[in-house]
């Protein structure tokens, strides 16, 4: 399983979310406490938003911990609104193009878990994308592609309705007995969106924190400060909707 962040609010340097807090999400690519695997070290990512509504991106292969670039990065680029990812691979090779953030025009995704029985339902999944986002398939992702059918059942439209849609439609094609277990945050720049999925109440982590240090909101599949008391865990088949001003609930079933 993976980890991930996002954080919305006043500018900031991405260090303050991605390196220094007591356990950040550098810290969880090799001390994760909440999930199967301590370690996360198939490749990391950024996505990031400033003037243009086009987001930055930045992915490699190496583990998190490897890269000597990133906490220069970090600490050089603000930003205030941003996702980080470190991957820990279950579908898909260990490539450039399979790790996350995935991003289209002015969204950005990132996502922690699994579809099930992904390989036997991929080519029908293929099958029902529109010519202009099946050629933005690049990797061989279950992730990649839930974020790509979001994109096509209206995610720009109507962001609630079409992840509801996307799941109905990949579930349609399943043996039930086998959970989809899914976390996934994802943003258009504006707002931010989070939500955990599964049938069997066991998908992954995600929390939402409350006012942090720079008066802006993270998501984090483990609170990254150590202080448990100022993170609250989204209940499973939540989705919320961040923005500067609002926080919104809603139910996926």
């Amino acid at each position: 399983m993976c980890r991930l962040t996002a954080y919305l609010g006043p500018e900031i340097a991405l260090e303050r979310i991605i390196v220094t807090p007591s356990h950040s999400l550098l810290e969880q690519s090799q001390a994760a406490t909440e999930a199967k695997l301590s370690t996360n070290g198939d490749g990391f990512g950024i996505s990031w938003y400033g003037d243009s509504p086009i987001p930055g991106l930045y992915r490699d292969v190496l583990p998190a911990w490897s890269d000597g670039n990133l906490p220069n990065l970090c600490r050089m680029v603000k930003s205030h609104l941003f996702l980080a990812h470190v991957r820990a691979s279950t579908v898909g090779e260990v490539t450039r193009v399979n790790c996350h953030p995935f991003t289209s025009k002015q969204w950005s995704f990132a996502h922690n878990g699994q579809i099930a029985d992904f390989a036997n339902i991929r080519r029908t999944l293929e099958a029902t994308l529109p010519d202009d986002l099946y050629a933005q398939r690049r990797g061989t992702t279950d992730s990649e592609m839930l974020f790509l059918l979001c994109l096509a059942n209206g995610l720009e439209a109507n962001p609630l309705a079409a992840i509801q849609s996307t799941l109905d439609q990949i579930r349609a094609l399943q043996d039930t007995a086998k959970p989809n277990r899914l976390a996934c945050v994802l943003t258009d720049g504006s707002s931010v969106y989070g939500f955990r999925h599964s049938s069997d109440h066991a998908s992954p982590t995600l929390y939402l924190s409350g006012p942090l240090a720079s008066g802006g909101t993270a998501l984090a599949s483990e609170p990254l400060d150590g202080d448990a008391t100022n993170w609250t865990s989204l209940q499973e088949n939540e989705l919320i909707c961040l923005t500067n001003t609002d926080v919104t609930r809603h139910t996926l079933h």
